[in-house]
């Protein structure tokens, strides 16, 4: 069987642990010339205690189907070139491969899916996060058939996330 780090729960570093550059939030405010070929980034070496190194990451830019065009980062680590929309900050801005990074959905176990999912119902209901709180009404406007069907399926992710609550402590062989 695997080692330490093998799992879904203890293994790479996650998305949400790192600096970003979000290429599309520079596009929407402005700070990007179409056509332009590439940004200079400037990174501090030592975590912002070293002198500031400063390389060039280039842009590909593609037509959008409804006119326009839309910027890419090519990822500048070496041996990369993907084109993406995030660059992650380490000690050189890279896209999540080269840093081996995983998004924070696919280090959950199989029960945390099934409470997040479980929640993201209960927003959409109205009712208060938490799969342990009581259930609310049914929200002004929505139809009988697709707020049973959303109840339904609240109580299969809430029984899903018990389950697996209790094989974690346990409680059940």
């Amino acid at each position: 069987m695997g080692g330490f780090g093998s799992g879904r729960r203890w293994g790479r570093d996650k998305t949400s642990d790192m600096r970003t550059l979000d290429i599309r939030k520079l596009q929407r405010g402005g700070l990007l010339t179409p056509g332009q070929a590439f940004v200079v980034l400037q990174v501090r070496s030592d975590g912002g205690a070293g002198q500031p190194v400063g390389y060039a990451v280039r842009l590909e830019w593609t037509p959008c189907n409804f006119g326009g065009r839309r910027a890419w980062f090519v990822c500048p680590a070496r041996g990369c070139g993907r084109r993406v929309a995030i660059l992650y900050g380490g000690s050189i801005f890279a896209c999540r491969h080269c840093h081996r990074l995983a998004y924070p959905s696919q280090r959950e176990t199989w029960d945390d899916r099934a409470a997040r999912r479980a929640d993201r119902i209960r927003a959409r209901l109205g009712w208060e996060r938490g799969i342990l709180n009581a259930k609310g009404l049914k929200p002004q406007g929505m139809h009988w058939r697709t707020f049973e069907r959303l109840e339904a399926e609240h109580d299969a992710f809430v029984n899903a996330a018990l389950a697996g609550m209790a094989e974690r402590l346990g409680l059940v062989k």
